[in-house]
């Protein structure tokens, strides 16, 4: 079959899928998958496997024990194709959402909008992948072969899936992360990286009525360090400090023995990275109250993603064919916001983010995605897929 001949067919079948599209996405939205709900990651990523087995396309899990595993499927390529780096397409199956939300607000639709817990964080943008691997399986055509991975903990900056995805990403052609487009319509060039670390601080409980000298509060400790940490925030390098959480004590009536605080860090480079950790160490490391300790109990990061000239190169691609396969106008957007894409970038690949259908109000009860651009946006990297140099 000639490529021009693949295109037509792969691009006008996906042209007839919505309503399928419509259906498996209603069937993933309506299982719980809260990223430490594994049952429910896995019950999501079941669906998958059965729908690509159905389709002649053998799925591989990578296990884990405590977060939801990692699903994995190979299309080959054809022809002379079959030596040349891979096409990753990649999306998160888990949510924010605790169990119990599909029974209080499962998948609905409203004309071309669709409702639900994650149904554009990122169940749809899952669902567009599956169908595009389904249109190249049945139609051939790809010089590159293609991956998919169905990840289970982006949301909690994937601490079991980051080293399956750094493993598949290395020397992969180009990176397509489902993540949902814009609400513009635009996709994602550029992401701030994420630290979400806990620490704790330990005093000395006394009766803060008859021994109040007797004692050394936690809490205080923990006020004083939250100062210098807010302290850090410069809007201008576009770094910043949030501690969002903090708790304490024992009584109103005891000297705190102890307390904690989640904090929420971004940056948009690996250097700025690099400077407000060392900052943030040595704020912890300082003692006010003598007789106190601080120690970070936790941490998980996420990093930038960055425009490299490679991957501009598959932007500019990408953004031509959703032009000539489905009239679209797409740009580029900055976000704070952080996902897998910024360690598929970090390990050179050439990585475009938020390729999945247009969506919005993410991690709310409002969340909302197009299904109308389902197809197109489906289109668009296929298309590029087509037309990505060996």
């Amino acid at each position: 079959m000639t490529a021009n001949g693949a295109e037509q067919q792969i691009l006008s079948w996906l042209d007839g899928q919505r309503e399928a599209m419509t259906e498996l996405l209603r069937e993933v939205v309506n299982i719980d998958s809260g990223s430490y709900n594994k049952a429910g990651v896995d019950a999501v990523g079941a669906v998958f496997e059965r729908h690509l087995a159905e389709r002649g396309i053998q799925t591989e899990r990578v296990p884990h024990g405590t977060y939801g595993d990692c699903i994995r499927a190979v299309i080959p390529a054809t022809g002379a194709g079959a030596g040349n780096r891979h096409v990753m397409l990649m999306g998160h199956r888990d949510t924010v959402f605790p169990d119990g939300t599909v029974a209080d607000r499962s998948f609905r639709i409203e004309g071309d909008m669709a409702y639900g817990p994650g149904v554009a964080d990122m169940k749809a943008g899952l669902v567009m992948n599956t169908f595009i691997a389904e249109a190249f399986k049945k139609f051939g055509g790809a010089r590159n072969p293609i991956v998919l991975l169905y990840t289970s903990d982006e949301e909690i900056a994937s601490p079991g899936s980051r080293p399956v995805i750094e493993r598949e990403a290395q020397n992969a052609r180009a990176v397509f992360n489902a993540e949902p487009g814009r609400p513009s319509g635009n996709v994602v060039t550029g992401r701030k990286g994420a630290w979400f670390f806990k620490f704790e601080v330990t005093g000395k409980a006394a009766h803060s009525g008859g021994r109040p000298q007797d004692g050394v509060s936690a809490i205080e400790e923990l006020a004083r360090k939250i100062q210098k940490l807010h302290a850090l925030t410069d809007f201008e390098t576009g770094t910043t400090v949030n501690v969002g959480l903090i708790e304490g004590g024992s009584s109103v009536n005891t000297v705190a023995p102890w307390a904690k605080a989640q904090v929420d860090v971004r940056f948009v480079t690996e250097e700025r990275r690099v400077e407000i950790t060392e900052k943030i160490e040595a704020i912890l490391a300082e003692t006010h109250l003598p007789g106190t300790t601080t120690a970070i109990t936790e941490g998980r990061q996420f990093l930038p993603l960055n425009q490299t000239p490679e991957s501009k190169n598959v932007f500019d691609l990408y953004t031509a064919c959703a032009a000539e396969a489905s009239g679209l106008k797409i740009e580029g957007e900055f976000t704070g916001g952080s996902a897998d894409s910024g360690f598929t970038s970090a390990v050179g690949a050439p990585t475009v983010c938020s390729t999945g259908p247009v969506g919005g109000e993410a991690h709310s009860p409002t969340e909302w995605l197009r299904l109308d651009t389902m197809v197109p946006r489906a289109k668009a990297v296929a298309l590029s897929i087509l037309r990505l140099e060996g």
